[in-house]
């Protein structure tokens, strides 16, 4: 009887656990599945640990008329969604930090296609697949003792390096070895055959590849900016040990959170000996212009011709580049200083234009800084002219100019400047501003006057950098750089910008390149070429009132509030608000550019730190950076955003925390400028997306090797992993 009133029971239980786990078992199949529309593919990644979360899932395809990529990441349950495929043929797989990468699989769009990963072997099969930051990661720094240097018959770093950090700015970072191509990357952390056959000694094979190439007289002269043979050891340290098995000591996180909502869009564009600077697809005060239009890049040093996209048909084509004087220079001039392990003697840059920068007007016009003349400037550009800049501060020597594409008459208008062009950017007003100086000069474009006039040279006017040293509120006579200061007058700066930005306020911000390097605010006046004055904040270094540390910024960028932000070489991307400031902002004090340490604030980049490094941030390196105003990624509005060249990715900045969106095929994410664009204010976030071209120097160091060209890569965050 005992054991007949226990029977019930346990059969009830034993019938409602089966029925549990089989409501489990359904509920769980329902979660799995992904509704795949007609132009997607979808489905589950798995592996022999079961679903794979925080992967990438990669679909390619030769068949439209320029390669095109699609990447996508997998949520936590292992679904992926890659949404709106242009009709062709897919090849698809999977890539993740602890697999290698799945055999690619055939599909075509509405695809429901199960992957499989597979896992890696080991850590060395694994870390193949790591950003170059992580190899990178593994150069070793020479200690803080070492500095200031000591020279060739001491230790070996020129006595001008002052500091570890400038040792970092001078020859690692953005300023040095990062700032043309990615390092730690397969290519750079390897000696290439060509180069391991000439010799057996490392220090001997760093010198003949810091050669090779057009480029290798500049990046030679850095070495010997340092102390050569000091540079060539830590370089040939770095990748000996690597030869000899070392593997990073940090391992990459998989993409979290938000990070697996992207989605990248890739095109090939270019040819494999051309490299990009910055593309351009919207005007950057209304980002709604140029809707669903051709996205434009500028080639600089390499080749003479815009390379450009079209995201409705998918293909890629060029705009030839003209120049105003056919005896302009080339780089074709420049000749390699020892052979290229990829082009041997062979002079692959050829270009007069160098095109490098952009802005976009209201008409879906392209101004592009371009060189079209030899350096010696016009006379009205010299002392003696009647410009009312050239009487202030006449210039006799300043290249690149202006050069308009209409994409209506499809016809370019080259422009002469006195001054300068490197970077470009429209104020609210319609005038242009320029960066690279020549050293000492801010210029400008009015294209408001240059519409009705067509006279460049009446449309143009420039001004010295004039700080406000007696502090009365106005511009006055001033004492040159090299002189004394003098209480009663203001002061001139010597100085150029490297990145320049219109403000809110009028007010125009560029940044500064240097040791420590500083952001400097043009405020032009009511007649800019006698009224214009100038703020200099340095970044805070060696500065024991500073509560943060850093130096040496490149790109900038102002968002909505006036604030500028800046990646620097430290590691850092930087914040300065002015409204901060608690000193005078004028006067003697001023002049020192440390009188507001309370304006910054350093956010250290995400990833490991050299070794040895005590006056760094990261090992990342950013070039250049760019302020999401008008919400384009899907971030929220005035999400400052940065190049993670070394971490491969796209660095985005929300409330003091970093998201990194990598580009995990081909590895060499490498980029400059950065654009955004609003094709459908009403279509969520399939209307809208960020655009970054893959600007390294050497294409060819990319995954892929010779033969790769540059790619056009766009960004958006979809709500989540699963949104079609």
């Amino acid at each position: 009887m005992h054991k007949r009133v226990l029977s019930f029971p346990i059969a009830m239980i034993a019938v409602l656990v089966a029925a549990a786990l089989a409501g489990l078992l359904l509920a769980q199949t329902r979660s799995e599945t992904v509704r795949v529309g007609n132009a997607d593919v979808g489905g589950v990644v798995t592996s022999s640990n079961g679903p794979e979360a925080g992967v990438w899932v990669i679909a390619e395809t030769t068949d439209l008329p320029t390669k095109f990529v699609r990447i996508v990441v997998t949520d936590d349950m292992g679904r992926y969604l890659v949404p709106d495929l242009p009709k062709a043929n897919y090849s698809v797989w999977v890539r993740g930090y602890g697999l290698v990468d799945s055999p690619k699989v055939k599909a075509a769009p509405g695809s429901t296609l199960n992957l499989k990963a597979v896992l890696a072997p080991d850590k060395k099969a694994a870390a193949a697949y790591y950003p170059a930051l992580y190899w990178f990661s593994l150069l070793q720094m020479p200690p803080t003792s070492d500095f200031p240097g000591t020279g060739p018959t001491g230790n070996g770093i020129s006595p001008n390096e002052k500091s570890q950090g400038q040792w970092i700015r001078d020859i690692v970072n953005t300023d040095g070895c990062t700032g043309c191509h990615q390092m730690g990357d397969k290519a750079t952390r390897e000696i290439p055959q060509s180069i391991l056959s000439k010799t057996a000694d490392s220090k001997a094979r760093w010198d003949l590849r810091i050669k090779a190439g057009q480029a290798g007289g500049g990046m030679s002269a850095r070495f010997d900016q340092v102390g050569r043979q000091r540079a060539l050891a830590m370089y040939a340290d770095w990748s000996d040990r690597i030869t000899h098995g070392e593997l990073p000591t940090a391992t990459p996180s998989r993409p979290q959170g938000k990070e697996r909502n992207v989605v990248v869009t890739m095109w090939d564009w270019a040819d494999p000996k051309a490299y990009l600077h910055d593309a351009i697809a919207s005007d950057k005060r209304n980002p709604t212009i140029n809707p669903n239009g051709p996205i434009y890049g500028g080639l600089e040093e390499s080749a003479d011709y815009l390379s450009v996209i079209d995201p409705k048909t998918n293909a890629a084509s060029r705009i030839p580049m003209k120049v105003r004087d056919p005896q302009t220079p080339s780089s074709f001039a420049t000749k390699p200083a020892a052979p290229s392990p990829y082009w041997g003697e062979e002079a692959i840059w050829n270009s007069q234009t160098t095109v490098h920068s952009f802005a976009m007007d209201a008409q879906s016009r392209v101004w592009a800084a371009a060189r079209v003349r030899k350096p010696t400037t016009p006379a009205w550009c010299q002392a003696g002219s009647d410009h009312p800049s050239a009487k202030l501060f006449p210039i006799a020597d300043g290249q690149p100019g202006l050069e308009l594409y209409d994409p209506k008459t499809r016809e370019t208008t080259t422009i002469d400047t006195c001054f300068t062009w490197g970077h470009v950017n429209f104020d609210g007003k319609g005038v242009l501003w320029s960066s690279f100086g020549p050293t000492g000069v801010e210029g400008w474009f009015d294209t408001r006057i240059w519409e009705k006039t067509h006279d460049e040279k009446q449309a143009q006017g420039w001004s010295a950098f004039v700080l406000d040293y007696n502090a009365n509120g106005k511009r006055d006579a001033y004492t040159e750089p090299i002189q004394p200061s003098d209480p009663t007058k203001d002061k001139r700066i010597n100085v150029s910008y490297y990145g320049v930005a219109p403000a809110p306020d009028g007010s125009v911000w560029g940044s500064v390149l240097g040791m420590p390097g500083a952001l400097v605010r043009f405020i032009p006046g009511s007649h800019p070429p006698e009224t214009a004055l100038a703020e200099y904040y340095e970044v805070p270094w060696n500065n024991p009132k500073a509560p943060v540390q850093g130096y040496a910024p490149r790109g900038m960028d102002v968002d909505s509030n006036g604030v500028v932000w800046a990646p620097l070489s430290s590691g850092h991307y930087a914040s300065f608000d002015r409204r901060k400031c608690k000193g005078p902002l004028n006067g003697p004090t001023a002049a020192s550019g440390q009188h507001c340490p309370e304006g910054w604030t350093l956010y250290a980049f995400p990833g490991p730190n050299y070794k040895g490094a005590v006056e760094n941030g990261s090992a990342d390196s950013a070039y250049y950076n760019f302020v999401d105003r008008f919400d384009m990624l899907g971030a929220g509005k005035d999400v400052p955003l940065a190049t993670g060249n070394l971490s491969e990715g796209l660095l985005v900045l929300v409330d003091g925390k970093f998201m990194t969106l990598r580009v995990p095929y081909p590895m060499g994410y490498y980029a400059k400028g950065l654009d955004g664009r609003i094709d459908n204010p009403n279509d969520g976030w399939k209307g809208k997306g960020i655009y970054t071209p893959i600007s390294t120097r050497a294409p060819f160091h990319m995954e892929g090797g010779k033969g790769t060209t540059s790619k056009l890569v766009k960004f958006q965050m979809r709500p989540n992993p699963l949104v079609d």
